[in-house]
């Protein structure tokens, strides 16, 4: 039930800000890091490069991610993201981050110090790399 009531989150909150899911998730990861490849992008993201290449691509045409030639090795291509971009990431993050504390905020407080370790076991549990 908490699986599906976090997906059905997670395409509420693309959706209202204009982009898939995918998008979504590729615009956070970039957020998050600044610069990546297509194929590090990919790799965090379970993607395979062909889907992640077609994602990015909806990305640029969109204005909200930018395509650069590596200064390191011209051979890659280095992606970021716009101001349009940077915007919708923040957005996203705060969003997110609204709605956890508001969940957070409905626990009972004699309850949250057990919700939070049980959370941390949960999460110590899970393995590295999944899917």
């Amino acid at each position: 039930m908490l699986t599906r009531k976090l997906g059905l989150l997670e395409k509420s909150e693309a959706s209202c800000c204009g982009v898939t899911l995918s998008q979504c998730h590729a615009v956070v990861e970039i957020g998050r890091v600044g610069s990546i490849s297509v194929n590090n992008l990919a790799g965090i993201l379970g993607l395979d490069k062909s889907t992640m290449s077609r994602t990015v691509n909806n990305l640029v045409e969109q204005g909200l991610v930018t395509r650069e030639t590596d200064p390191e090795d011209r051979r890659y291509l280095s992606i970021g993201l716009t101001d349009q971009g940077r915007q919708l990431f923040v957005n996203i993050e705060s969003g997110m981050e609204q709605f956890y504390q508001d969940a957070f905020k409905a626990i009972p407080p004699e309850k949250r110090e057990q919700v939070l370790e049980s959370l941390e076991i949960l999460v110590k549990s899970l393995p590295n790399k999944c899917c």
